[in-house]
C-alpha cells in the first residue's frame, strides 16, 4: 500500500516500496488513463492480493521464516543484478547514512511487517490476514497525527471507523475460532510496517527507489535468517518434506510478488496519477479474500465479513481523503 502521502505503505505480505512521485499527481486533474496503466494496475491488484495466499501455501511444509529470508535474499540480489546490468554497477553506490536508513526500513518492513506476517499465516486464514493487514494506511495516519500533522476529521474518522472494523476482526480469535495469538501477531506486524513506511519519507534514503527496495529486500531477508537460525527452524527443515506447490509458492513470490509486482507499482509511481494507484490499497484485501476462497476453501465468519467491510470502508475514506491533500 502507498502510504498515502508518506511515502511508503504496501502490505506485510509484499517487499520493500518506493517512495511516491508528486509528479503524477498533477495527472488527477483529468488526463486520460492509458491502457498500459490499467493494465498496470491489474497486476498490482492481483499480484499483491495474492502474496497472502502464496505466504499461506508456502509456510504449509517450509519454515517460515526461512521462507521469507529465501524470497527476500534472492529477490533482493536478482533486483540489485537488474540494476547494475541495466543502469551500471554506480548506480548501486550509496553513502553510510542511506544503507543506515535502508537497513532500519528494511528491518521494520520485512522482518517486523512481513515476518510476522508469515509466522501468524500457519494459524490464520489468509483472507482474514489480508483484511488486517488492509488497516496499515489508518495507522501511518495514526502516526501522522501523533507527530503534529493534522490528517483532517474525515481521515480521522476513517481510523476510527477501521479500528472498529478491527475489534470486530478479532471476534473469532476470542472465542477460539481462529488463533488469537496469529491475530495478534498480524496487527504487529501492520503496526511495524506502518512505522517502518512513516520514518521512509523522513530518513535519507537512496535516490533511486528500486536501489532502496532491493538493499530493503537483502537486509530484512538477512534479518529473517538470524530470527529463523535464532528460533532454530533449520532443525525443522527437511527439504524431501517440503512439498512442490510450497515450492512453487516461494518462487512465485520472489519473481512475481517481490519483482513483477513492484516493479509495475515503480512503474506506476512515475506514470499514473498517485490517487489511482492509492485504490489497491482496497482491492488486495479484496481479492485475497476471494483467492483464499477459490484456492484454498476458507471461509470467512458473519463477523469477519463485517469487520472486513468496515476495514474496507474505513481505508477508503481516508485514501478518497488524502488523495484531495
Amino acid at each position: 500500500m502507498t502510504s498515502i502521502g508518506t511515502g511508503r505503505s504496501a502490505g506485510p505480505a509484499d517487499s520493500g516500496r518506493a517512495a511516491p512521485s508528486a509528479g503524477p499527481a498533477a495527472l488527477d486533474g483529468g488526463a486520460r488513463i492509458s491502457g498500459t496503466v490499467w493494465a498496470a494496475l491489474a497486476v498490482v491488484y492481483v499480484v499483491w492480493g495474492s502474496t497472502y495466499l502464496g505466504i499461506r501455501i508456502m509456510v504449509e511444509t517450509m519454515p517460515a521464516l526461512l521462507g521469507a529470508a529465501a524470497r527476500f535474499l534472492f529477490a533482493g540480489a536478482l533486483l540489485l543484478g537488474v540494476l547494475a546490468w541495466r543502469l551500471g554497477p554506480a548506480a548501486l553506490r550509496v553513502t553510510r547514512r542511506q544503507l543506515g536508513s535502508t537497513a532500519l526500513v528494511g528491518v521494520l518492513l520485512l522482518v517486523g511487517g512481513n515476518g510476522l506476517l508469515v509466522l501468524a499465516e500457519g494459524r490464520v486464514p489468509s483472507g482474514l490476514a489480508a483484511l488486517l493487514v488492509a488497516v496499515v494506511p489508518l495507522w501511518v495516519v495514526v502516526l501522522r497525527t501523533a507527530t503534529g500533522d493534522r490528517p483532517g476529521g474525515a481521515a480521522l474518522v476513517g481510523v476510527l471507523l477501521g479500528l472498529g472494523g478491527l475489534a470486530v476482526l478479532s471476534a473469532p480469535g476470542l472465542s477460539g475460532d481462529v488463533s488469537l495469538g496469529g491475530l495478534v501477531l498480524i496487527m504487529l506486524g501492520a503496526i511495524s510496517w506502518a512505522v517502518g513506511s512513516f520514518i521512509s519519507g523522513r530518513l535519507p534514503m537512496p535516490a533511486n527507489p528500486l536501489v532502496a527496495s532491493a538493499y530493503e529486500m537483502l537486509i530484512g531477508g538477512l534479518g529473517c535468517l538470524l530470527v529463523a537460525l535464532a528460533r532454530g527452524e533449520e532443525l525443522h527443515l527437511h527439504l524431501g518434506a517440503v512439498s512442490t506447490r510450497s515450492w512453487v509458492a516461494l518462487v512465485y513470490l520472489i519473481v512475481v510478488g517481490s519483482l513483477v509486482g513492484f516493479t509495475a507499482y515503480a512503474w506506476l509511481l512515475q506514470s499514473a496519477p498517485l490517487g489511482l494507484v492509492a485504490t489497491y490499497a482496497y482491492v488486495n484485501p479484496v481479492v485475497a479474500v476471494f483467492l483464499g476462497w477459490l484456492v484454498l476453501a476458507e471461509r470467512l465468519t458473519l463477523s469477519e465479513l463485517l469487520g472486513g467491510a468496515i476495514v474496507v470502508l474505513a481505508v477508503c475514506v481516508v485514501v478518497s481523503t488524502e488523495r484531495r491533500r
